[in-house]
């Protein structure tokens, strides 16, 4: 019962408070990383490999032994810490603060205040973005983060409790700063990418069913069922296709990058995106997260009256 309510309190804070606009744990991280690979970067899988484990697993036991330690003396004292754990983690409130402006300024017809706006969100040349294809790639952004940011976040959470939490967004982290297909991390960064897609797998597709089960549900299923693995990341593809179908609008296509044009599958069916979509994308979202609270409440409601018996 008190993790349930560390889940809750921790989603609490995260609406409340925002991510921290200053000494945030993950700047300090992102540091150690970058001192870690300007010492062990090669172009060389093992040295990928001796990178991830030297930023990840230190923290990380560090984060488990003080979660037993804590536990051991009062269930409650650690149950603040998960919450504390689970507020640095999560990123709900951050997702609407990144996505609402994009919204507001395509509603505002101000196009370059849209590019602007989500230029800060996504890694595509936005100058070279119509009204449209702004309002698609905020949606989709939506969409992933919301599996990213916010779902596997709690799922691991759930699993491991604050352990969990430090875990996933540790890898998270260095997946977005590692990942990359470029010169410098195809090899190098190719355990960072492959473990977050592993830590990511069953998230993602919890995701995929909350987004097909609060929208609409035989479009956002078949969007899932045949469009998802036409997408080139295992967990992105099964996310953004069933929250596309669910919202009944269309994503994907072509997109500039670096100043080249990329082909991408298309995804979902039904109404072209615009601003009305990104926030039909982040009620998707903030649905789905009470959703999964008050599923985990219940189910560690009904394990305590079990145990209580």
């Amino acid at each position: 019962m008190p993790l349930a309510l560390a889940m809750l309190a921790g989603v609490l804070l995260d609406a409340l408070l925002g991510e921290p606009r200053r000494a945030h744990p993950l700047v300090g991280f992102g540091r150690l990383a970058r001192a870690i690979e300007s010492v062990l970067h090669r172009d060389s899988r093992v040295r990928g490999v001796m990178a991830w484990l030297l930023a990840v697993v230190p923290l990380s036991a560090a984060a488990w032994w003080l979660q037993r330690q804590l536990l051991a003396w009062s269930p409650w004292a650690d149950c603040v810490y998960a919450a504390a754990a689970l507020y640095f983690a999560i990123g709900l409130r951050s997702l609407s603060e990144h996505a609402t402006p994009v919204a507001a300024a395509l509603a505002a017809a101000d196009l370059p205040a849209a590019r602007e706006a989500v230029g800060r969100i996504v890694s595509r040349d936005t100058q070279a973005l119509d009204a449209e294809r702004v309002a698609a790639a905020a949606t989709e952004s939506v969409l992933e983060n919301g599996s990213d940011a916010v779902f596997a976040a709690l799922f691991w959470f759930a699993v491991l409790g604050a352990a969990g939490a430090v875990l996933y967004r540790l890898a998270n982290t260095l997946d977005a700063m590692w990942g990359y297909r470029t010169a410098r991390y195809r090899r190098f960064g190719w355990a960072a990418a492959r473990i977050d897609d592993v830590l990511n797998w069953i998230p993602a597709r919890l995701t995929a069913m909350t987004y097909a089960a609060l929208g609409h549900t035989g479009s956002a299923l078949r969007c899932w069922r045949t469009q998802a693995r036409a997408w080139d990341s295992p967990n992105a593809g099964p996310v953004m296709a069933a929250g596309a179908g669910a919202l009944r609008v269309r994503l994907g296509g072509d997109a500039p990058y670096h100043g080249v044009w990329e082909s991408r599958p298309l995804l979902g069916e039904g109404a072209a995106p615009d601003a009305d979509s990104i926030m039909r994308a982040l009620s998707l979202v903030v649905r789905g997260t009470a959703y999964w609270l008050c599923g985990f409440l219940l189910l560690a409601f009904g394990w305590w009256l079990y145990a209580d018996a």
